[in-house]
């Protein structure tokens, strides 16, 4: 056995297979994988196989696009078969939301220049003629994708990686995985040790258990799924083409062929139920349940009324099985919280599907430091430090069983609710707040009433809640809001030095004197975003450090980890000691003049400014900023006191005409500003992409600034434009295609309405041809195109004048 090697993959499913191949595709062969049984024998073997461009996300839709175009050559390279099958994709819509969402996820495929077209109910009966088509209005059919032998993927990519010199050693057990004082990892095995600079947890099933070995409690658990094969169809006999693959949410499953028979997926949506939540045993291989007759029948019989030919024939096998969740049912992919060099790729609710473009995704991470695609959204340390097993499992189970449920843009988690909230938190309740959850928290994200019983209406275009949040921003432009931001990641940075270490590690230069303020983005060794933050100086050597609260884990990571040992640098998570609440609108001034002991007024406290005051006899650390567009204060405040102030600001606020406004309005008044945003300020876009050089300071040294250097002279294929979107009564949601003159030029981020021009607005990344002010486009939108035309600047005070509480703003 050897005993060192650059990286171990532990774990032989699709997963860890891809990993190792893809590493040896980018030049790293000093690898090995370990797996304690047979490659494919946790649940890589018994998947159903499918594989489809289908999907909206564009980051996953590009490891769907991937992993089709990967199946389809991997057989010539490494001459393993996958048995592909380009049999296409159906979806179907029985209902005109069902067809909103099929359009969007239509547009996205098509912004990645992928096939996908609607058809009627009588196009769908000819590629899939055992299906009854009286029950819907038509489908969305991607002709380019299909199903593959699942063991067959995963030793093909092994085969690969082989070939190029990587290693694979089976049945052998990894029994601990250990961090030597060198930061070296000792990866301990049933037949000895093998020490390695890298260490990735492809453990599957296993996974939760072989992270404890770390220290690591990974939020996965494994859930029950069935599907039922049939005897032989005979109808199939006298088809010249294979079935598509037919996705049918009124039986919540998939149907397929599997050989003579038919294949019929099924999702519990009532009772879901979890496996080895005490952890999988260690002798598990290849490892079937009993079948569950009277959890799948009332879905069988559901599919039934669909194809109801297949009715009176027997059933040949029926397979329950264990897949992986998480409880966002996303993917663990990338660092492990707090541990150098140890790599999660784990978690995958639909390994065949998501295991070669994840895994090259990986492997580009840890050979070139990011990813080609955003990572925000499989990143392991997207979940805050409150997911633990409980969560786990109950999350996971929701997500399980509405996982073939329409995709509200407004729809949100029922269980584990209210685990970090703010002290403002019973005041935003009792004023109908709706709630999302962000990094953990509870945030408004709009102000409804009593009968939407605490619940956002469900629309895919302008409903009640959309109508909501225009009124609230309109409201804070002509007067003055309060909002409850306190979903932010507060870090405090002290010391010496500092200065010096944000310098460093910031693309934008730290404030020079007490009181300032900056903008600044977190790059990586290729230049493109890592994080972004508002970093207050508010003292000699003292630093205030604020960044989104679903990037709290992700962040604090970064900094800490590019610490060095010798600096004099303190740095506090105080995320969940510490409260936000914006006041913003013209006569905010006027308010928190009536409470603050200290002049508000320009010369005193401009804008991008900060100071230590008190307001209503609280503490408070006062940022003159905003993402509103208007005059504002942000008020941080230990949280056990944010609830008195908030009573405070509220009641003084009333003769104003003071409204409470959420994130929704937020999102709507950064639209008009045209401020980036999460979706714009990703791993895969650097400053120039995102046209956010002004954060940038190229005469002082950071991470990130040689890769930046050599794009300035390179150029970029695609940079971002600022659409203004000729259309009524609907909005963005991103990942629309962009189109100039028929051909497609990119794609949406995200957009939506400004509440004061009363204009459609969208960010999208497009060929630089496409992004100078003028020039005209179009934008799918639920399957319609809509002109569309690039704007020089922001729709709404360009010159910041109503920021800075300019006179001339307001004439």
């Amino acid at each position: 056995m050897m005993d060192s090697a650059r990286v171990v993959v532990i774990g032989g499913g699709n997963m860890g297979a891809s990993v190792l191949y893809h590493l040896a595709k980018e030049g790293w062969t000093d690898i090995v994988l370990i797996e304690k049984a047979e490659l494919t024998s946790g649940a890589t073997w018994h998947a159903a196989g499918l594989v489809s461009r289908m999907t909206p996300g564009h980051a996953l839709g590009i490891c769907h696009d991937y992993a089709v175009d990967l199946y389809k050559t991997i057989e010539d390279e490494t001459e393993q078969g996958v048995s592909w099958h380009n049999c296409g994709s159906l979806r179907v819509a029985a209902t005109e939301d069902h067809r909103f969402w099929l359009m969007h996820t239509r547009d996205a495929v098509l912004a990645r220049g992928q096939e996908c077209q609607w058809l009627s109910p009588a196009e769908i009966a000819k590629l899939n003629p055992i299906y009854d088509t009286s029950h819907i209005i038509g489908g969305i059919h991607t002709p380019d994708d299909g199903h593959v032998d699942p063991s067959g993927t995963c030793q093909a990519m092994a085969k690969g990686a082989r070939q190029l010199g990587a290693k694979v050693m089976r049945r052998n057990r990894v029994t601990d995985v250990q961090q030597l004082p060198s930061g070296e990892w000792k990866v301990i095995t049933e037949q000895g040790y093998i020490t390695c600079e890298h260490v990735v947890n492809a453990g599957g099933y296993h996974a939760r258990q072989i992270g404890v070995f770390s220290g690591l409690d990974l939020p996965i658990i494994p859930m029950q799924h069935h599907y039922v094969v049939t005897d032989s169809v005979p109808e199939f006999a006298e088809m010249d083409h294979e079935i598509p693959v037919t996705r049918d949410d009124y039986y919540t499953g998939y149907l397929r062929r599997e050989q003579g028979g038919a294949l019929i997926g099924l999702y519990d949506t009532h009772d879901a139920l979890a496996k080895w939540r005490d952890g999988c045993p260690w002798d598990s291989e290849n490892e079937l349940f009993e079948p569950d007759y009277d959890r799948i029948t009332p879905w069988l019989e559901k599919c039934f009324e669909r194809y109801p030919n297949l009715m009176n024939l027997g059933i040949k096998r029926i397979v329950n099985g264990a897949i992986t969740y998480t409880p966002d049912g996303h993917p663990l992919v990338g660092p492990a919280q707090g541990l150098k060099n140890y790599w999660l790729a784990c978690g995958a609710t639909v390994g065949i599907a998501w295991g070669p473009g994840l895994g090259r995704a990986l492997a580009q991470w840890m050979v070139h430091g990011t990813a080609d695609i955003s990572m925000r959204g499989f990143d392991p340390r997207r979940f805050h430090g409150l997911a633990n097993e409980d969560y786990t499992y109950q999350r996971a189970r929701e997500n399980y069983m509405t996982r073939l449920s329409l995709p509200y843009p407004q729809l949100q988690y029922e269980t584990c609710r209210e685990l970090r909230v703010s002290g403002a938190h019973d005041r935003t309740k009792a004023l109908h707040a709706v709630f999302e959850e962000a990094g953990g928290w509870e945030r408004p994200r709009v102000y409804g009433d009593s009968a939407w019983g605490g619940k956002e209406p469900q629309s895919w275009k302008r409903g009640p809640s959309w109508q909501a949040a225009v009124t609230e921003a309109r409201a804070v432009h002509s007067g003055v809001g309060l909002g409850d931001f306190s979903a932010f990641s507060k870090f405090e940075i002290t010391g010496p030095e500092a200065e010096a270490y944000l310098n460093r590690l910031c693309a934008n230069r730290m404030p020079r004197k007490v009181g300032g303020t900056c903008l600044t983005l977190l790059l990586n060794e290729r230049g493109t975003i890592e994080g972004e933050a508002t970093i207050a100086r508010l003292g000699e050597n003292r630093f205030w450090f604020v960044t989104g609260g679903p990037s709290e884990r992700r962040v604090w990571d970064w900094i800490t980890l590019h610490q060095r040992g010798t600096e004099d640098v303190t740095i506090r998570n105080l995320s969940d000691d510490w409260g936000i609440l914006t006041v913003a609108g013209p006569k905010t001034r006027d308010v928190l003049a009536l409470l603050a002991e200290a002049s508000l007024e320009n010369s005193d406290f401009g804008w991008l400014k900060a100071r230590e005051i008190t307001v209503a006899g609280v503490p408070v650390i006062a940022l003159r900023l905003s993402f509103s567009g208007e005059l504002a204060w942000e008020l941080h405040v230990p949280n056990a006191q944010l609830g008195a102030l908030w009573d405070a600001i509220w009641a003084a606020g009333q003769p104003h005409g003071m409204v409470p406004f959420g994130s929704k309005a937020l999102e709507l008044m950064r639209m008009e500003k045209a401020y980036r945003g999460g979706h714009e300020l990703a791993n895969d876009a650097t400053p120039i992409h995102a046209d956010q050089m002004r954060f940038v300071k190229m005469d002082k040294e950071f991470v990130g600034k040689q890769a930046l250097s050599r794009l300035a002279t390179t150029g970029t294929s695609s940079v971002i434009a600022y659409l203004d979107i000729d259309m009524e009564g609907t909005d963005v949601l991103g990942g629309e295609a962009v189109y100039r003159n028929g051909h497609n030029v990119g794609s949406v981020s995200s957009g939506g309405y400004g509440p004061v021009s009363g204009r459609n607005l969208a960010f999208a990344f497009v060929h630089p041809e496409a992004s100078k002010p003028g020039t005209k486009l179009q934008v799918m939108v639920f399957g319609d195109l809509y002109p569309a035309t690039v704007l020089a600047e922001a729709v709404l005070d360009p010159e910041n004048l109503r920021l800075r509480d300019v006179a001339a703003a307001f004439a």
